[in-house]
């Protein structure tokens, strides 16, 4: 990845030497804009969802970072969701560009840290400062390797090779493949969708291009068992971690809601019959 990190108060402010994410974040600001993010995603999407089996089982006191495919401007949200639900005893951190850390220095209280696109210092810059990160346990890394917003469903797949790095750097680093997608089924509003892949494991002695395949194979296939369930369909196949709005809103569900009222009938938004919805 072409990463460099910059600080929130530009290339000659006094914060001109890189930022520490972790003095910079703030678990108050964190826990606020967890649940803002939540709010944000529950008005815009019809449910968040996790492919059944979940999240794989994963050893106790490794490092851990999450490589992730990047389809849209929800992603950042959608990460912020699942790692408070499935991994709140560590602390999350993730790069971002450094011009939109630079509009929006509130990021750098909740974990993100800037890199600059194009530079060609950015990639050591980058490793310089993520590598403490995924050294510690106690903490874990949120990449998106593409780089780059991209359609889930382009092939071949194709990764910066930032993360691929720290999987040669850091001795027992596992990278979990994690795939999403925000496609429309039945409703008004999108479903937004998650699929973890098998992790990815450093090898003794592994340089970064035979990293960065294996990765890539990981994540590819990840994305290709999502592409399969979002073309099927079917939420049973999901577990739903955070529930949104339904129906079509304004006149038709206040009609909608006024005749199940008049009938005795229990009122339902959902296009998709209840019990294939959500179990």
């Amino acid at each position: 990845m072409r990463w460099t990190v910059m600080p929130a108060g530009g290339p000659r402010g006094p914060m001109s030497r890189p930022s520490d994410p972790v003095a910079l974040r703030s678990p108050v600001m964190l826990r606020f804009f967890a649940r803002v993010m939540d709010r944000q995603l529950g008005r815009n999407f019809h449910a968040v969802r996790l492919a059944r089996p979940g999240l794989p089982d994963l050893p106790e006191g490794r490092p851990l970072m999450v490589v992730a495919n990047h389809p849209s401007f929800w992603d950042p949200a959608l990460f912020m969701a699942l790692a408070t639900r499935l991994f709140p005893q560590r602390e999350s951190y993730g790069p971002i560009d450094a011009e939109m850390l630079r509009r929006y220095r509130f990021m750098a209280r909740i974990g993100l840290f800037g890199v600059a696109q194009g530079d060609p210092r950015g990639a050591a810059q980058f490793l310089r400062t993520a590598q403490p990160l995924v050294e510690d346990p106690g903490r874990m890394l949120w990449i998106t390797a593409q780089g780059h917003f991209a359609d889930p469903r382009d092939r071949p797949l194709r990764l910066q090779p930032g993360a691929a790095h720290l999987l040669a750097r850091v001795p027992g680093l596992m990278a979990l493949p994690l795939a999403v997608e925000y496609p429309f089924w039945t409703e008004s509003r999108p479903e937004a969708l998650a699929c973890f892949g098998a992790p990815v494991e450093a090898r003794p002695g592994e340089g970064p291009e035979a990293a960065n395949a294996r990765l890539t194979g990981a994540l590819e296939a990840a994305q290709d068992r999502l592409a399969g369930l979002s073309q099927g369909r079917d939420a049973s196949a999901f577990d739903r971690l955070l529930g949104g709005r339904a129906g079509v809103g304004g006149i038709y569900d206040a009609f909608g809601r006024a005749r199940a009222a008049m009938t005795g009938r229990r009122w339902q938004a959902e296009h998709m019959p209840q019990e294939r919805a959500d179990k």
